[in-house]
């Protein structure tokens, strides 16, 4: 450890540290889809305290979980090195050795498995499929034989398991069917949480394509991600529109669309931006997830 990674272990507190490694900012991209899935539930007469605290606690634990496997697997990759421009990541850092932070990952694995237990225990063979999909592809993410990041197929995993995995996952928790309203409403939040990564994509382009790390950024290009972008967070608030048509929902589904001045500025950023600016960007497209998220599932409360 050189003299300025041992200065800031010095201090930073073992709380504050570990504060750092989990990325509570990351959190609310997990607590969206699940909020989503229970508004449909409850909308439909369904609620159950238990199986709803217990999804929204899993959703919590996978994305600490895979937080905690990408520092240290982008760490042991040689991705993480002193020109990252994103967040502070604890192992490159030197706060945390790779076997802590493996430590701590294996933990939190271990506490979503236990609450998997419960809701195995509640909705059946279903969700031990996605709960054991769930936790594999939190950590082959970043880690493995075929690390999804780092080949450029990780969009498709996200936008499934944070799209209709969730939604759906917590509509059948509580229902014990899956109906097409579930599955209209799982495209947009996949969606903006896919749209996330993007901006994380687009602003790592330069120090991905140094380390090898082939995202569809870097494969394709930061024009393309520009573009992915775009379509993924326009196709979020035409669904909304698209489900109100269709006659597949009230009116009130369009709520969502008062978030739309959170999006414009957003838009601007992605192709005016580049490098550590994008922070802000992809702080600002987590925000708009959320707000999203919570505006869908009042829209369907008053449906």
């Amino acid at each position: 450890m050189d003299k300025n990674k041992e200065s800031n272990s010095q201090h930073l507190s073992i709380f504050k540290i570990w504060y750092l490694a989990i990325r509570p900012k990351t959190l609310p991209a997990a607590a969206g889809p699940v909020i989503v899935g229970l508004s449909l539930a409850l909308g439909d007469g369904f609620f159950q305290f238990g199986p709803a605290f217990s999804a929204l606690l899993a959703a919590l634990l996978l994305q600490i979980g895979s937080n905690l496997a990408n520092d240290v697997y982008d760490f042991k990759k040689g991705t993480d090195t002193k020109e990252r421009v994103g967040p502070m990541r604890v192992t490159q850092a030197g706060l945390l050795s790779p076997k802590q932070v493996m430590r701590g990952m294996i933990f939190v694995f271990a506490l979503s498995a236990l609450v998997g237990l419960y809701l195995i225990f509640v909705g059946g063979w279903p969700i031990l499929i996605v709960g054991i999909c769930a936790i594999i592809c939190a950590v082959a993410y970043t880690a493995g034989p075929y690390p999804l990041g780092y080949k450029g197929v990780a969009d498709i995993f996200v936008f499934a398991f944070f799209g209709p995995a969730a939604v759906c996952g917590t509509y059948y928790l509580q229902s014990g069917n899956v109906n097409t309203l579930a599955w209209w409403a799982s495209i947009p939040p996949g969606l903006l949480v896919t749209a996330i990564l993007v901006v994380n994509n687009l602003r790592d382009i330069d120090t991905d394509r140094k380390a090898g790390k082939k995202t569809l950024a870097v494969r394709f290009g930061q024009g393309f991600a520009q573009g992915q972008y775009l379509m993924l967070v326009l196709v979020s608030y035409l669904i909304p529109l698209i489900m109100y048509v269709q006659g597949i929902s009230s009116f009130s589904i369009l709520l969502p669309w008062i978030s739309l001045p959170l999006l414009i500025p957003r838009i601007k950023e992605i192709f005016t931006k580049k490098g550590v600016p994008l922070n802000a960007t992809l702080a600002g497209t987590a925000k708009l997830g959320l707000i999203f998220c919570i505006l869908f599932a009042i829209g369907f409360l008053m449906g």
